[in-house]
């Protein structure tokens, strides 16, 4: 006899409930289990349309199997969250996500159907109450003919494993929390469905952060129901690494999928009148270029995303209208992207404290944050890259690699001259050359690419300082310098090029900072690391005697400091250098060893430890105007240091 997923225990008391024996069901169960081959599904004309809009010739057959196969329906029986979707009365999806600490919360009940038992938020979820209507006595709601449509993510975060599922709801209950009549109190309550499920996938691991999943007992809260987010809907948004999202191919069948990156890859726009809906905009990272979710919005532009705050608790429910953003409109909404989706919000739902579990990181480097996250990407309206490039695009000219210079086991400098230095004519002190290395180093699309995730979404555009004065090398000023880490995939590249056998697309000069020492005006210079490199281009037009420099740098690289100080004496009467780290760290080799003594050689002052505020604030009565150029962690901690001072900074993290 098949059961709703056995018994219910709730705060009210103890209820058994039951469903008699699915008749049609089981004779549609029977007939797909005696198949020995499933025939491939076809593509939708959703699919097809994104396809080719994207340009992917994908002439496999469409991988979804017609049924829950035997690996997926144990992967659904350990992994902890469910993502659910299905379309309210209105025909808008909603999207929300289930799960405790102590899985199963879904399991195989017979041939391709699945029982889901969770604790829910029983007054405010879209999803709990687009299925149940206002039921939650515990009485069983049978879904008539074929049944609502449903689509499930099966997901683990410790693992990186997820399931997709989509089919339809055959019965549920859902037994609400006893509370007086007269009382405001919202519920929460133990859910049980039942679903058929035609559609099985299993997907990729990528852009999918580890969490350790806990059970929590959720309170809910109506927070907002704006389609105007308020700031805490904006606050949960910004510090999302993941969201789950459903769509629906018209009235024939649903999907449920996610999308995951680095905090801060969803991004919002809010309209200046308060009465419409905020705008919710991500980029699509490369996937495996099924766009399943995407041809269904071809189709039906409409989506539901639930946004869990996996700390709180707190969940931000939307629905709206899209529009996928192809090529270069998709460029001009969201930097450095091909492809993206923009949702305008019709009906959202904050609930605070609504989920009945919470995700810890695993900070662990090898086990937290994906591998395959790029970086944060900004909307146009939010911040401008001069330099991001179109599809096919090429770079107006290209420079050749004259010269290389190790200056550190980590840091060289790089000679590059211009093949037409008229394209952009001079650059000004200060400024970054943006170089475009796609042409060297672009292999074409790969689904998976373990050995370098990060060159997935690589654009291979990368911006440096240019640390030469302008104008000071070359006959016509047609070379310039760049001095560099080693950091990625990019830099690497550079320090394996042998000189005058390398060329590199240019894409342009551009930034601002520049000190600012009119009216005598005294510049207080904040640098870590490879952060000195705005001041070099800068040496000939500065009154050093109205400028200060504090620099920390770590021993290994007390190459660096020396090159400057040779080439530039008389900086060092300026510049106190923060050198930490042991002696121990520098290389035995003949030609690390005696750099410190150089160093200390040279006169400048050092101090054998870190940056400390009083070092600074000792020297506000002597500084005008204040620049930094650090890490984002050390800027901000600086900013804290020199409350109420103006300290302008070039944001070097293109």
């Amino acid at each position: 006899m098949v059961q709703l997923i056995g018994e219910t225990k709730h705060r009210s008391g103890h209820r058994k409930t039951r469903i008699s024996r699915l008749e049609q069901s089981t004779k549609r169960q029977r007939a797909a289990s005696s198949m020995a081959f499933y025939q491939a599904s076809s593509w939708h004309e959703g699919e097809d349309a994104i396809h080719k809009r994207t340009h992917v010739d994908y002439r496999e057959d469409n991988p979804t199997l017609p049924s829950l196969y035997p690996r997926a329906a144990q992967q659904v029986s350990r992994y902890p969250l469910m993502a659910f979707g299905t379309l309210d009365e209105n025909d808008q999806p909603w999207c929300t996500v289930w799960g405790s600490g102590e899985p199963p919360i879904a399991q195989q009940v017979a041939q391709s159907v699945v029982g889901i038992r969770a604790t829910v938020d029983a007054s405010f979820d879209p999803v709990v109450q687009a299925i149940f209507r206002g039921k939650n006595d515990g009485e069983v709601l049978r879904e008539e003919g074929e049944g609502r449509l449903m689509s499930g993510l099966s997901i683990s975060l410790e693992e990186r494993g997820r399931v997709k599922l989509a089919g339809r709801i055959i019965a549920g209950a859902l037994n609400a929390s006893a509370v007086p009549e007269d009382s405001a109190q919202s519920q929460s309550g133990e859910m049980q469905l039942v679903a058929k499920i035609d559609q099985t996938l299993p997907n990729c691991p990528k852009y999918l952060n580890k969490k350790q999943i806990v059970s929590s007992t959720p309170d809910p809260k109506l927070l907002s129901t704006s389609p105007y987010l308020i700031e805490r809907a904006v606050e949960i948004i910004r510090k999302a690494d993941l969201f789950f999202l459903s769509s629906a191919h018209k009235h024939e069948d649903m999907d449920c999928n996610h999308r995951g990156g680095p905090p801060g890859f969803l991004r919002v726009q809010q309209p200046e009148d308060p009465d419409e809906g905020s705008t919710i905009v991500w980029p699509e990272y490369s996937g495996n270029n099924l766009y399943q979710t995407l041809g269904n919005l071809e189709t039906t532009p409409r989506a539901g995303l639930c946004i869990p705050d996996f700390e709180t608790g707190d969940v931000l429910y939307v629905t709206g209208d899209t529009e996928t953003l192809v090529g270069a409109e998709a460029g001009h909404v969201i930097a450095k992207s091909n492809l993206a989706v923009r949702l305008t919000v019709t009906a959202a739902r904050l609930v605070g404290n609504g989920l009945p579990f919470r995700g810890i990181l695993m900070n662990d480097v090898s086990q937290g944050r994906s591998p395959y996250n790029p970086r944060v990407r900004y909307l146009t309206s939010e911040r401008r890259d001069a330099f991001d490039k179109e599809p096919g695009d090429k770079p107006p000219t290209t420079a050749q690699l004259i010269r290389k210079t190790r200056l550190t086991p980590t840091i060289t400098r790089y000679r590059f001259a211009l093949s037409d230095p008229a394209v952009f004519g001079p650059w000004k002190p200060g400024q970054y050359v943006a170089m475009d290395l796609a042409d060297e180093l672009d292999m074409g699309y790969s689904h998976m690419r373990d050995d370098d995730p990060t060159s997935i979404n690589d654009d291979y555009i990368r911006t440096f300082t240019v640390s030469s004065i302008p104008n000071s090398l070359g006959d016509h000023g047609e070379e310039f310098e760049i001095t560099v880490r080693k950091v990625g995939n990019v830099t690497r590249w550079l320090e394996y090029q042998r000189e005058g056998m390398c060329e590199v697309g240019i894409r342009g000069f551009a930034g601002e900072f520049s000190f600012d020492q009119s009216a005598n005006k005294r510049v207080g210079f904040i640098a870590a690391g490879i952060g000195i490199t705005p001041l070099l281009g800068q040496m000939d037009m500065l009154d050093l005697s109205r400028l200060k420099v504090w620099w920390s740098v770590g021993i290994r690289d007390v190459g660096l400091p020396l090159d400057i100080l040779t080439q530039y004496p008389a900086l060092k009467d300026s510049l106190t250098i923060y050198l930490t780290g042991s002696e121990n760290l520098l290389d035995d080799s003949e030609t690390e060893k005696p750099k410190l003594q150089k160093l200390i050689n040279t006169g400048v002052k050092i101090e054998r430890r870190r940056l400390q505020q009083t070092d600074l604030t000792s020297a506000e009565a002597d500084v005008d105007n204040w620049y930094l150029c650090t890490a984002p962690a050390m800027r901000k901690q600086i900013q804290d240091w020199l409350p109420g001072k103006s300290v302008i900074f070039e944001n070097f993290d293109y």
